[in-house]
Parts: C-alpha cells; structure tokens; sequence
C-alpha cells in the first residue's frame, strides 16, 4: 500500500514594490550623470575621505577579520531561522507595550502607517533617517492623504528642500556641495536670510532652528531600525547627530518600520555589530548617538509604541540560495565609498533607494528581473572586488553579481521561471507613478524636459537626432525581446563556431589587415555597429596588428637556436626549448659536443664541457633543463635579481675549482 503525503501548502514568496523598480536603464541613467562633472567631483571628495577615515580605524582593530567573520556567521543563521526568529521577537516586543504590525508590500505598510497617523488627529509627523520609508514610498504616500513628514536627518533634510533623491546609503546629500546646501537653505527655509553663509557650523545651525520646533510640538514620529533584538523585543537606531534621539522620546506616539532581515538573534550579538557598523560607515570608532527602547516604559518617552515588519520581497530574496546573502546588509555603505562606478556615476544612476554594489544585487533580487532597466544593474560594476573585500559581513557581491547576471541570461531565453510571485499591482500613485523627477532633472540623457543641459533647438541636426532616437525606442519597446535571441547570443555563437576549430581561427585572423584599413591614418576604430558600439562611444579601438602570433611565430620559430647563442645559453638547453631542431642523447652524455661557457673563472678561462672531465665539473651539463637558459639570459643581460639557483650554485663550485 503507497502513502501520499499531502504536507502543507507551499506559500509563494512575492516580489517588492515601491521605490526599488529603475525606470531607466543603467547604461542610459549613467551616461547622462558621467555629464555632471560637479556631482562627481563632489562624490570623489567624500568617498575618499570616508575611504580613508575607515582605513585607520579598522587598522587598530587586530581581530577586525575575526569580527567580520562572526557577523556573517551571524546574519547567515539568522536568515536559517528567520521565521522562529520574527516570532520570539513579535511576543517579547507585545509583552513590553508594542504593537507589532505585519506588512508584505509597500501598500500594505503605508496603509498601516497611514491609519495610525490618522488615529491621532494630526497633520504633521517628523522622521528619522529610514531607508524601509524611501523604498516604500511612504513620504509621497502620506502627502496625497494631507499629511506632511519631515526629516529631521541633515542630510536627509538637504534632500527633501532640495526637492532631490538620495544618492547615498550613508550621506544621502553627498552629491552636493557646501554652496548649493546653502542656496537650498536660503531658497526653502524662511529663517535664514541672504546674509546666510556656506560655513558648515553656519548651516549646521539654520537647519536647527528650522527643526527645533518641529521637535517639540510633533505628537508622531516615524523611524527606522538599524537592528531589532529577537530575545528581549529590542529595537535600535544609531546616528551622528542627535536628532534621531529626539524623535525617539519626544513625540507621544512613535512608529518604526522595519525590514525583517534587520533582526539579531540576541542582545549579546550588538558586541560585534557595534564595532562594525561605525568602523565600516562613518570611520568612527563607535556611534555618537546609540538609541535603544524596548517596547513602552510607563512615564518616559513615547506611550504609544509600534513596528512595522516589512516583507515588500525580502522573502523573494530568502528563496535564492545563491543570492540570500543580500540580505545581510547593515546598511554601511562601505562598499559604495571603493566602488569605482558608484564614484564615477553617483547614486541617481542606478534609480533605485538602494545605490552602489548592493543596490546592484539587492534591488533586482527584491523586485525580480523582470525588465530590461532593472535587468541592467548587475552589469553595473567591473567586479573588481573591492566591496568584497571592505563589507563588514563578507557579503560576497562580485559572485552574486555574476548569479545574477546568469539569472537574466536564462530569464531572456524562457530558460527559468521565477520562484516568486510577480509584485502585486499597486493602486497607490506614490507607488506607480512615472519618474517624473528623473525627467525634471533631465537624467534620462535627451528624454527629459531640457533640465541643466536645455531643450535642443527645433529643427537643428541635434534636435532631429533626438527625436530619431525617441522613435527607435518606442520601436524597439513595441517588439516582445524576452525569449528571442539577442546580439550577445549572435556574438557569443560566432566566437564558438570560430574558436573551435584552429583551421577557421586561423583563416579568421587573416582578416586582421582589414582591421587597420578601417582604422586608417588615426591607427584607431573610432565606430562599432550594434552592441560593441557601446565601447567606440567613449573610447577608440587600437588598430588591430599586422598579423596575428600564430602567423608571426610560424615564420620565426626557427631563429630560436640563433638566439640562444646570442643570449649565450648552452646547446643542450635548446634540446627542451620547443621549436629547436637539437635535442640531447638518448643516455644523457654530452656525446662530444663541446660548449664555451661564456660564464667562466675571473680569468676569463672558459672550461670545456667534454664526456668526463677530470674533476667531474663542467659548466655546461647535458640535458640541461629551462632554469639553466633562464640563468644564461639572466647573465647575459646583468640581471642579478633572475639568477637562479641552480645556476648560482655551479658558478660557486667551477670557482671553487680552478681556486
């Protein structure tokens, strides 16, 4: 008799929404920021000097690798045990006076949010720095329903007057400078005046009094959480400059958004991560501003506690073996700051609230690759390593890159089916609206309304151009390409047939002298059709050689006897040397062939290297391997550094001989 067992229904993780989803593709978004020289000039200057804070602090820490190597040990059990983990926290944290909501996307959580603002009677709320808020959109959400947020955050304040988009996981304002923070205080903040200077104590100070008051007579606070304590229902925000602690024990009622992949399995575990997280982020040694509450303590701070845990397609992300480790982010940005293409194209490029290397991995994997513009961004980096190397939880990013490039590969040509859910369609305009304020500051190279570059003018070539390239756009949007072979399939499919076979290599590198023709008297390709015209966009291609190696070898294999003489290497040496036409004997023995070492006594003697010399030293001993020429073009160049041994010692004893 066979038993069925029928289990328990399997539920579908669902993939996120919000403010995760590129609306334009990488290579496109970049283009146009590689334009903005201030921007990256901006970011070059912060980035090294955070790089190089971060340097000597993790320079004094002896077990630093040790730390890292617990963190991710860490993280990676708390992603095995992540539902028994969010339990225990749910139960400690209502045991304190919480109130624990559960979100699965975007919608969700700003409903949530939403209703207990309105609960309260009010129409104004401040906030601490939360990255869960910018990727849910809920700022924009709150103002349809006529609530106003402000961030209390500096540099997330510059952001939100400058009518901007964070570009930066740790310094959302990084692309901007002392003069233009200033020009945004004066033009937003009715306190200051034009007298107002670009001094950073000067406009520290301006943004607080603009906030001071918002601090005392706000009744609602919104924050994130850095780390959320599964064995005693903690939460935790670390900051630089005391303001998230005024939101936090100020305001009456105080809501926290999570990211469910935030929690630590014990208080105990905050040891290890409180060294990390400063050391990695601002180059500190440990946070100016730790906050910690748990739950409602009766008579201080606020009296009506609650979390959001937010899913929005972290369990999308779980299911990956090969990519979960995203998820093991803290949010330090140390990866950002080495990264050589987040330096070049800033934050805006990758359209997401997740910028840089872990943007890279992290946004596709929320959301699904699902389309070409988010599809782009694991090609968003030269794999360097570097954030591999600086990550303080050894979040291998190169590797998950390359899964994740694989991913899209299969997923174009129908080879894989999404373990996920497809994110479900969001009726919230926050959430589905286009990227109008990509447009507006004209981002999207020529799709914008004219932004800092201006609007072409009508009926020149440029303008003509512009609207070609729009047409061709919207031609090649209208055709399916998902499934259907494209120009890196056609490209790879050639490189095999042809690198198969030696006979049609060979033939194809007699095509080489066509290379130069089309290159001409600048000696350089400077167009490419299709996808390899993406490279003659920003550089020349060299003009290819007269003759490929294979050709020149076959026509000068046979001068390598005569250049061995001439770097003064032994006869029998040429006997390993591949292309030589002398080889030794059989038994070994010199079979009288007599070599003038050029390597002799001070005298200059040369010693005769014969069948059965009478001391039994030679200098030139048969069958002698590649080491020994390697001596001898070493000698005959004065290169005392690629002497080896083998040679060194022989020269001691013929020495030692004719002493």
């Amino acid at each position: 008799m066979s038993i069925t067992s029928l289990g328990m229904p399997a539920v579908r993780p669902v993939h996120g929404q919000g403010n995760l989803h590129a609306q334009v593709a990488f290579p496109l978004a970049a283009k146009k920021e590689l334009q903005n020289e201030q921007m990256r000039a901006n970011i070059r200057h912060a980035t090294h000097s955070i790089r190089a804070k971060r340097a000597s602090v993790v320079g004094e820490v002896p077990d630093w690798q040790a730390l890292r190597d617990t963190g991710s040990a860490t993280k990676e059990m708390v992603m095995a045990h992540l539902p028994e983990l969010l339990e225990e926290f749910e139960r400690n944290f209502t045991a304190q006076g919480g109130v624990v909501h559960w979100a699965r996307d975007a919608d969700e959580a700003n409903a949530i949010v939403t209703s207990l603002i309105q609960e309260q009677e009010v129409t104004d709320v401040i906030k601490v720095k939360s990255m869960a808020t910018q990727e849910i959109g809920l700022d924009e959400h709150l103002q349809e329903h006529g609530i106003s947020a402000t961030e209390t955050d500096l540099a997330e304040l510059i952001v939100q007057l400058g009518k901007d988009k964070p570009s930066h996981i740790l310094v959302p304002a990084i692309h901007k400078n002392r003069e233009e923070i200033r020009e945004i205080f004066r033009n937003e903040m009715t306190e200051t005046t034009d007298e107002l200077t670009s001094e950073p104590r000067v406009l520290a100070e301006a943004a607080r009094k603009h906030l001071r008051e918002k601090f005392l007579t706000s009744k609602v606070a919104i924050s994130g959480a850095n780390f959320g304590i599964a064995d005693t229902g903690t939460l935790s925000v670390v900051e630089s400059e005391g303001n998230g602690r005024m939101c936090l024990t100020l305001p009456e009622t105080l809501i926290t958004v999570m990211g469910i992949e935030k929690l630590l399995p014990s208080y105990e575990d905050l040891e290890v991560f409180f060294q990390l997280l400063p050391r990695s982020s601002t180059g500190e040694r440990m946070n100016p501003y730790t906050s910690l509450w748990t739950g409602v303590t009766p008579g201080d701070g606020p009296q009506n506690v609650h979390v959001v845990l937010l899913d929005n397609g972290r369990s999308a992300v779980l299911s990956d073996p090969e990519g979960r480790s995203a998820l093991h982010c803290i949010r330090c940005s140390a990866c950002l700051n080495v990264c050589p293409v987040y330096e070049q194209v800033g934050g805006h490029a990758y359209g997401s609230t997740y910028p840089g290397p872990i943007g890279a991995i992290l946004s596709p994997q929320l959301t699904g690759i699902t389309s070409e513009e988010n599809a782009s961004l694991p090609y968003a980096s030269s794999l360097c390593g570097a954030c591999y190397q600086v990550c303080p939880v050894k979040i291998n990013i190169p590797e998950i890159l390359v899964h994740l490039r694989d991913e899209d590969v299969r997923t174009q040509h129908g080879e894989r089916t999404d373990v996920a859910a497809p994110a479900p369609t969001s009726t919230d305009p926050a959430i589905t609206a286009g990227d109008e304020w990509r447009e507006e500051k004209s981002l999207t190279a020529d799709e914008g309304n004219g932004g800092q570059d201006g609007a072409p003018e009508e009926g020149t070539l440029k303008d003509l151009s512009t609207k070609a390239r729009r047409v061709g756009r919207r031609m090649r949007d209208a055709v399916p390409t998902r499934g259907l072979p494209t120009q890196m399939d056609a490209m790879m499919k050639g490189a095999s047939f042809v690198m198969s076979s030696g006979q049609r290599m060979s033939l194809a590198e007699r095509a080489l002298p066509l290379g130069r023709v089309v290159a001409g008297r600048d000696h350089a390709i400077g167009w490419l059709p299709g996808m390899v015209g993406g490279w003659t966009q920003q550089r020349d291609v060299p003009e290819p050689p007269k003759e490929s190696f294979r050709n020149w070898w076959k026509k000068h294999e046979d001068e390598t006897a005569q250049r061995l003489d001439r770097d003064g290497a032994t006869l029998d040496a040429r006997a390993e040397v591949p292309g030589s036409d002398r080889s030794a004997p059989a038994d070994g023995s010199a079979a009288g062939q007599g070599v003038a070492s050029s390597r002799g006594s001070a005298a200059g003697k040369s010693s005769a290297a014969g069948g059965g010399s009478a001391g039994g030293e030679s200098s030139g001993v048969s069958g002698a391997r590649a080491d020994d020429v390697a001596g001898g073009v070493s000698e005959a160049n004065a290169d005392p550094t690629e002497h080896n041994d083998r040679n060194a010692g022989r020269r001691t004893e013929e020495n030692g001989e004719q002493a």
